[in-house]
């Protein structure tokens, strides 16, 4: 993890630590966590997920600097939101709002992405950071599959405490982002912004035009190196772009499962 604390907060690095920091390349800022022991204020930065191998820590990436990286974007929002919490106590939207962001954000890890941020009551997640587009475009498209999933499985679990079963819409897009630690002070954390983010961003809106639960980009599709024929597929208007972007519209992205189309690649990319 990446370590700001005023001079006299922490201990430097014994010289087991210092070894193993040597041997992955970490910058003067970087520590082990566990062997980390603070004697006042410390504000941390995860550089790994907490899915990650200890293998991940020789891949290292540096988020303060940025770096230009082409990942795969999710975007989920629930759908009618407003109308679910009219009416209800804060105490009542909070509960349910906190099992929906466990379930999601569980969903993506299980994946292999990194929830980036919740926004009211979105999720941005973030696809291939260490590891090439093929890997991010299928990881993305499995985190979709679970999402939904684990959504059904919430929404049995809270039959009691809703008048409809929570509904989604995922958007998913890939390309080039800028990738670094952002922000000031406490409020720094690492994100990705750029077009392709602003596109994942608009599909996710799409899916109330055409009344599903995934719009995912064609470009994302033939990246993950699956056959997505079986779904409708739109060519759209995508505001901020010049050219139209095709796409693939899944009634229920859990329907991947039951097409394969997570489990095996049919279809590779033109120039592969």
């Amino acid at each position: 993890m990446r370590v700001r604390a005023e001079i006299g907060s922490i201990d430097p690095p014994a010289e087991g630590e210092l070894r193993v920091l040597r041997r992955i390349g970490a910058t003067s800022n970087v520590r082990l966590a566990c062997q980390l022991r603070p004697r006042g204020a410390v504000e941390v930065t995860p550089l790994l997920p907490p899915y990650a191998h200890a293998v991940a820590g020789r891949q290292r990436v540096d988020f303060a600097q940025g770096s230009e990286r082409e990942i795969a974007i999710l975007f989920a929002d629930i759908r009618g939101f407003t109308s679910l919490a009219e009416g209800r106590l804060p105490y009542d939207v909070v509960f349910v709002l906190n099992r929906y962001f466990t379930a999601m954000g569980r969903a993506v890890e299980a994946a292999g992405g990194r929830v980036d941020k919740f926004i009211g009551d979105g999720v941005m997640a973030l696809f291939g950071i260490e590891s090439d587009a093929r890997a991010a475009s299928r990881a993305a498209l499995d985190a979709a599959r679970l999402m939904s999933e684990r959504l059904v499985e919430l929404n049995r679990s809270l039959r009691g405490e809703l008048d409809e079963p929570l509904r989604i819409g995922i958007g998913i897009h890939i390309g080039p982002t800028i990738v670094g630690e952002m922000g000031y002070g406490n409020a720094a954390a690492m994100t990705a912004i750029g077009d392709a983010v602003n596109t994942a961003s608009r599909l996710e809106s799409m899916t109330k035009i055409y009344g599903c639960e995934l719009v995912v980009s064609e470009e994302t599709v033939l990246r993950a190196g699956l056959d997505l024929s079986a779904f409708p597929r739109h060519e759209i208007e995508i505001r901020g772009r010049r050219e139209m972007l095709a796409v693939r519209t899944v009634a229920s992205a859990g329907e991947l499962s039951a097409a394969g189309a997570i489990n095996v690649a049919r279809v590779e990319p033109a120039g592969a």
